[in-house]
């Protein structure tokens, strides 16, 4: 901690986290000069780095990582779940050091740089995140000079004005501007991302990030007659690794923006809708997602929810959302399926959570975090609709969940 009136860095120092709360903590910076404002978060995942600041789901965020190593295996074009980072900085331990690792293609370093993204290495990641725990997580500017100079006044003057996560709707910043088709599948070591066999028509090719055009391969999971199911997937800050999983379970995927009317929806003709992750407050963005998600219930057709999705499946069928004091964000997040109590080690990345107690009758509990209880899941009784808290698309983090995709497939056939 220092002195929050002195402007110049100690020795050695080029990076500054200032929290809202005065506390300033020197560090070296990396990556891009500048400042960044946001809430600072900790993810305790061991590796994923680069999926993890390109989760738009970290819009809005610092992200303070617990593992120290943070950086040593590079980056490459084909690990990003978005075109460029959300995460606004990362906070890690120990300076990144050159990469190691065959697929590597840039530094860590250079990688954050060429996207205007701040690091600060040398900063007791394990305190930051003590701190968090205890006090919750805290608004704070992150900054790169240099020269190691700074205006920390002016620094913790736009800390304590930023008004927060609670009540912003960070969907319509982070999601797709235009509806797009998606065909990429998932990817397998020395054949890069795989491409599903022709559809059953109705949409467009997939973006392309550098993976390799692959013969088809048939799908054990495609519908009757290998006819591919039409999904519309609504884009509150997606996930690439999403799109891929839906394609891999025989899905012939539409992505459409954020604020899609239910009629735009129900042109593409799908037989079922994805509701995305996001960053913001669900309740925010609830304001026009929700009724267009009442709409879909009606027709009673499958419906699949995951993160911010689950949020507004919940608000649609009339549950309430709450910010929790430090969120899950990590790899290694323990799961119960109550159905038959099995555990699944989960993904997660989320700061605000269904508020278990408001689920309406119709709205059965079907997994439940074992870190602190929170709702991590439920299901419709009356129609086919579910959505889960968690990230089974898992990227990163385990595949445990990978079924979740193939139960929605199975939904529509």
């Amino acid at each position: 901690m220092a002195d929050p009136t002195s402007t110049r860095a100690p020795t050695g120092a080029t990076g500054v986290l200032v929290l809202a709360s005065g506390e300033v903590i020197w560090g070296r910076g990396f990556g891009a000069e500048g400042s960044a404002v946001g809430e600072v978060c900790f993810n305790t995942a061991m590796t994923g780095y680069q999926e993890v600041m390109t989760d738009p789901s970290y819009a809005g965020q610092i992200i303070n990582f617990t593992f120290p190593h943070i950086g040593n295996v590079g980056t490459n074009p084909e690990d990003i779940e978005a075109t460029n980072p959300h995460a606004l900085g990362a906070i890690v331990r120990q300076d990144v050091t050159n990469p190691s690792n065959f697929r590597a293609t840039q530094h860590f370093r250079d990688w954050m740089a060429a996207n205007g993204r701040i690091g600060l290495s040398g900063i007791d990641t394990r305190a930051l995140t003590r701190l968090i725990r205890l006090q919750g997580a805290p608004n704070a500017v992150i900054a790169h000079s240099a020269h190691g100079t700074f205006d920390i006044p002016a620094l913790l003057a736009q800390a304590k004005a930023w008004p927060g996560l609670e009540g912003m709707d960070l969907a319509r910043d982070v999601t797709t501007l235009q509806t797009y088709g998606w065909d990429e599948g998932l990817w397998r070591l020395g054949e890069g991302y795989q491409k599903p066999l022709p559809s059953k028509g109705g949409v467009g090719v997939g973006e392309s990030i550098g993976s390799q055009t692959l013969a088809p391969t048939p799908n054990p999971s495609l519908g009757r007659e290998g006819l591919r199911k039409r999904v519309v997937a609504i884009d509150y800050g997606i996930k690439r690794n999403i799109l891929r999983n839906l394609v891999d379970a025989g899905c012939e995927v539409t992505v459409v923006p954020a604020d899609a009317s239910f009629e735009t929806i129900m042109a593409h003709q799908p037989d079922g809708l994805f509701l995305s992750n996001g960053p913001g407050d669900p309740a925010a963005t609830g304001v026009y997602a929700v009724p267009v998600i009442r709409q879909w219930l009606d027709t009673k057709k499958p419906l699949f929810g995951i993160c911010l999705g689950h949020q507004m499946l919940a608000l649609a069928v009339g549950a309430k959302t709450e910010k929790m004091h430090q969120g899950h964000r990590g790899a290694n997040h323990p799961v119960q399926r109550l159905s038959d109590g099995a555990v699944e080690i989960t993904s997660m990345n989320h700061g605000f959570a269904v508020d278990a107690g408001t689920l309406p009758a119709n709205a059965r509990a079907t997994h439940t975090s074992l870190f602190d209880g929170s709702n991590c899941g439920f299901e419709l009784t009356d129609q086919p609709a579910f959505s889960v808290q968690y990230h089974p698309e898992a990227s990163p983090g385990p595949q445990d969940s990978h079924y979740l995709f193939e139960k929605f497939a199975g939904m529509m056939s």
